[in-house]
């Protein structure tokens, strides 16, 4: 389980296919890796994957088919920058919202509109999303906890300020660009009792 609070920005230094349809990835970050075990888990993006190798520089992780097919890791090349977080402890400050680190869909930047210091950016999403989202409700945006400010058909939008800027992939992709999404979790657990009870809204 994860906040949705980026800790910090890694870059990819190494991929290798596993032989197996995945694919095996070293993320370089020395004021991050120096503190990880062996066996925990990380969100890469919004992903949650285990560390299987790690010394005072890098750490490594290995991504199966269903996660590169599900997921914009498949996308990553050498040099690309990664949005990292550590999995909550209990007692940790709660400052986003429950992230689980499990991506429901990909979906691409679609427009990018400067408001001073802050941007406001929509999203075209997958429209499997648009009974999840709702406007003030949060979303996971390549792991990052955001606050919806609307919600459309197939599209979301969100503002951003300065900090999240200039601290995550947000702050540098271009329009086009691929983004995973997780819906909150609180709305995927209604969602599913409704139809359990057959329940119209």
């Amino acid at each position: 389980m994860f906040t949705g609070l980026i800790q910090s920005l890694g870059r990819i230094t190494a991929i290798a296919d596993d032989g197996h349809g995945g694919r095996v990835l070293r993320i370089a970050e020395p004021g991050f890796a120096p503190n990880l075990v062996l066996g925990e888990s990380i969100a890469i993006n919004g992903v949650c994957l285990t560390v299987v190798e790690h010394n005072d520089e890098s750490f490594r992780f290995q991504a199966g088919p269903e996660t590169l097919q599900k997921t914009n890791l498949g996308e990553l090349v050498i040099d690309n920058r990664v949005n990292l977080e550590r999995a909550l402890r209990v007692g940790d400050s709660l400052g986003g919202h429950f992230v689980s680190g499990h991506v429901d869909a990909v979906g691409t930047i679609a427009e990018r509109t400067q408001n001073g210091e802050w941007e406001t950016i929509a999203f075209d999403c997958p429209k499997s999303l648009d009974e999840l989202m709702v406007t003030k409700g949060s979303i996971a945006i390549d792991g990052i906890s955001l606050t919806l400010v609307d919600v459309a058909r197939g599209r979301c939008t969100v503002m951003l300020i300065p900090h999240t800027l200039a601290h995550t992939t947000l702050g540098f992709k271009p329009v086009g660009a691929t983004v995973n999404l997780e819906a909150d979790l609180l709305a995927k657990h209604v969602q599913k009792l409704f139809k359990s009870l057959s329940i119209t809204i």
